[in-house]
C-alpha cells in the first residue's frame, strides 16, 4: 500500500525539520523519519557599510539552498580576490552565511560602490553599498606631497623668513667644525656615499647642505641631493688621530664590474698584501667618479668615519688608494650579494628570479630567517651605540657572505638597481618612504627610533622572502597609509612573536617603539630556540 503526504506553506525556516511517519498493525509497529531539505533561491539579507576592526570589513548575511556562489563587483567591475581583498565567512549554518569582504589597508582607489551578487540554480540576488575608506589625495602633480604636507609648508614659511633674518643678522660669525664636532660640512653631491653627510645633534642639515634646490618639509629644510645618506652621525665619531689605511695601486687587480651608482663604479678585485696570513683576497672596490676638491674632502671624511666603524655585522672597510684618479675605497667582498636578491632567490618565487638558470635553490627556513634578522639587529645595536642613524636600512642595503653571514652596508648601487623602492621629491632627492616612519616622511626627522621603524620593515621583508613593502600601492598611497597610522599585515610564514616585534617597531610615537637592544635580545632568544642549519648555500 502506498500513501503520500503533501506539505504546503513551507518556508526556508522549515529547512532541517524532521517528519516522523509511524505505521502500526496487530503484528507490530514501525516508523521512519525524513529530514526536510527545502531548496530555495538566494537572498542577501544584510549588506552593511564598511566598519573598521583590525582590517576594514563590509559585512553581509546571505541565505540560500543550495549554498549560493558569491561574487563581488567594485564600480561594476568584477573584483578579483587576493591576499588583501577577500571574502571571509565568520559563521555558517545549513541555510545562512554571515561574513564580510575583508580589505587590508585600503586606500582611496578602493572607495566607491560595492555590489554583492549571490547565485544558485534556483535564482540570484544582489545588493550594493557605498564605501569610503580614505579621502582622495589632493596632489597637484606627480611626485608632489599630499595636501597636508603642503599645508605644513605654508604654515612654517612665515616663521622661516623671520628666523632667516635673525640668522643673517646674528649668526654670521657661527661656524661648523669639521673634526671633533657634532656637525660636519659637506657638499650636495653623492661622491662620498655612504657616509658623507653627517648631521648635527637634532638631525637638521647644516647650512652647507642647503643648496638652491632645497625643499622645505615641516620644520626642516631638506637638501636636494642625488641619493639619501646611508649613515648619519648624530654625535661625533671623527677622531683627530684616526689613521686611514692606504693601499698601493699595484696591489689592486680589478677582475670584473659589479655595478654602478651615482658616485662611480664598483668592481670585484683581488688585493695583495692586505692581510698578514694571505697573499691575496677578494675585495669590493668603490671608485669615485669625479675627484673635485669638495669631493676629495668628503672622500677622506667618509674614509675616517668608515675606519672607526668596526663590527662583525658591518661590512669591513680596508682602506683607500689615492695615488692617482680615480680615488678608490676598498671593502670586504660578500660573495652572495645583497640580502633582498638572496631572499627572493631562496623563496617560493625563486623560479621567477632564476633568469633561465636551472640551479636548484633551497628555500629559507624560519630558523634561518631568525638567524638573518638577529645579525642585522646586532649591527644596528652597534650603530646606535656609536650614535649613528642609518636612514636607509633595508634588505637591499645588507650583504650576504659565506655560511649565512649577514652584514649591513652597501656600495651606493641600490638606488639604481632598486629605483622603484625610492620616491623622488623635487628634481633629485630620492626617499625610501616604504621604510620610513611618519615623522621622517612628514618632517624629515631621522633618529635611532626611525631606524627601529625601518628594522621592523626589514623583518617584514625577511619573512616575505624579499617582497616590496606595500607592493600593491603607489608611492602616494603608501604615504597616505603610513601617515594615517596603517601598518603592514602579518606575513604568512611569520611567527606571532616576530610580528609582535614588528608592531613594537611601528608605534606611531617614536618614544613608544621598542628599544634596539630589546629587539636584538628578543630575536637572539627566538633564534637560539630554533637552531639554524647553515648549509643553505651548498
Amino acid at each position: 500500500m502506498e500513501n503520500s503526504l503533501s506539505l504546503t506553506g513551507l518556508s526556508p525556516d522549515d529547512n532541517g525539520k524532521v517528519i516522523v511517519c509511524s505505521a502500526e498493525n496487530m503484528v507490530g509497529q514501525d516508523e521512519a523519519t525524513l529530514l526536510l531539505n527545502i531548496l530555495f533561491p538566494p537572498t542577501i539579507q544584510h549588506l552593511l557599510s564598511p566598519e573598521r576592526d583590525h582590517h576594514w570589513c563590509i559585512p553581509f548575511t546571505v541565505t540560500g539552498n543550495p549554498k549560493p556562489v558569491l561574487h563581488w563587483y567594485h564600480e561594476n567591475k568584477l573584483l578579483e580576490e587576493q591576499d588583501y581583498i577577500r571574502t571571509m565567512i565568520h559563521e555558517s549554518t545549513e541555510n545562512e552565511d554571515h561574513g564580510c569582504l575583508q580589505l587590508v589597508n585600503p586606500t582611496h582607489i578602493h572607495n566607491g560602490e560595492y555590489r554583492l551578487v549571490a547565485k544558485n540554480e534556483f535564482g540570484r540576488d544582489e545588493k550594493t553599498v557605498l564605501a569610503q575608506f580614505i579621502d582622495p589625495p589632493n596632489i597637484s602633480h606627480p611626485g608632489s606631497f599630499p595636501v597636508y604636507v603642503v599645508v605644513g609648508i605654508a604654515g612654517v614659511a612665515l616663521t622661516g623668513c623671520v628666523l632667516m633674518v635673525i640668522i643673517l643678522k646674528y649668526g654670521r660669525n657661527s661656524k661648523f667644525g669639521i673634526k671633533g664636532s657634532s656637525s660636519v660640512i659637506s657638499n650636495d653631491d653623492d661622491s662620498a656615499s655612504p657616509l658623507h653627510h653627517v648631521s648635527n645633534g637634532n638631525n637638521t642639515p647644516s647650512s652647507s647642505e642647503m643648496g638652491p634646490d632645497a625643499v622645505i618639509i615641516g620644520m626642516t629644510k631638506i637638501p636636494v641631493i642625488e641619493n639619501p645618506q646611508y649613515f648619519r652621525n648624530s654625535g661625533s665619531m671623527l677622531k683627530s688621530d684616526t689613521f686611514v689605511h692606504h693601499i698601493k695601486r699595484h696591489n689592486i687587480v680589478l677582475k670584473r664590474e659589479l655595478g654602478e651608482g651615482a658616485f662611480g663604479k664598483v668592481f670585484l678585485a683581488e688585493c695583495y698584501n692586505l692581510v698578514p696570513d694571505q697573499e691575496k683576497i677578494h675585495v669590493a672596490v668603490k671608485t669615485l667618479k669625479e675627484a673635485t676638491e669638495s669631493g676629495r674632502a668628503d672622500f677622506y671624511r667618509e674614509a675616517e668615519l668608515l675606519t672607526n666603524l668596526q663590527h662583525e655585522h658591518i661590512v669591513t672597510f680596508y682602506g683607500v688608494c689615492v695615488e692617482s684618479d680615480p680615488l678608490i675605497m676598498v671593502f670586504e667582498y660578500m660573495k652572495h650579494g645583497d640580502l633582498n636578491k638572496f631572499l627572493r632567490s631562496h623563496g617560493p618565487d625563486a623560479v621567477l628570479m632564476a633568469d633561465g638558470q636551472h640551479s636548484i635553490l633551497v628555500e629559507l627556513t624560519q630558523s634561518q630567517m631568525l638567524h638573518i634578522a638577529q645579525q642585522i639587529a646586532a649591527g644596528m645595536v652597534y650603530l646606535a651605540s656609536q650614535h649613528f642613524v642609518h636612514r636607509d636600512l633595508a634588505t637591499r642595503n645588507c650583504l650576504v657572505g659565506e655560511n649565512l653571514l649577514v652584514k649591513i652596508g652597501d656600495f651606493g648601487m641600490s638606488r639604481d638597481v632598486y629605483s622603484t623602492d625610492y620616491y623622488r621629491v623635487g628634481g633629485h632627492t630620492m626617499l625610501p618612504i616604504r621604510w620610513m616612519p611618519p615623522e621622517s616622511i612628514m618632517y624629515r626627522r631621522f633618529t635611532t627610533e626611525s631606524d627601529v621603524w625601518s628594522l621592523g620593515v626589514v623583518l617584514w621583508e625577511i619573512f616575505t622572502y624579499g617582497k616590496q613593502p606595500w607592493y600593491q600601492l603607489s608611492n602616494n598611497e603608501v604615504i597616505e597609509c603610513i601617515t594615517q597610522g596603517r601598518v603592514l599585515q602579518r606575513p604568512r610564514t611569520c611567527p606571532k612573536e616576530v610580528y609582535d616585534l614588528m608592531l613594537g617597531c611601528w608605534q606611531r610615537e617614536p618614544y613608544m617603539r621598542l628599544n634596539i637592544k630589546e629587539i636584538h635580545s628578543m630575536l637572539q632568544s627566538l633564534a637560539k630556540a630554533s637552531p639554524v642549519y647553515l648549509d643553505i648555500l651548498g
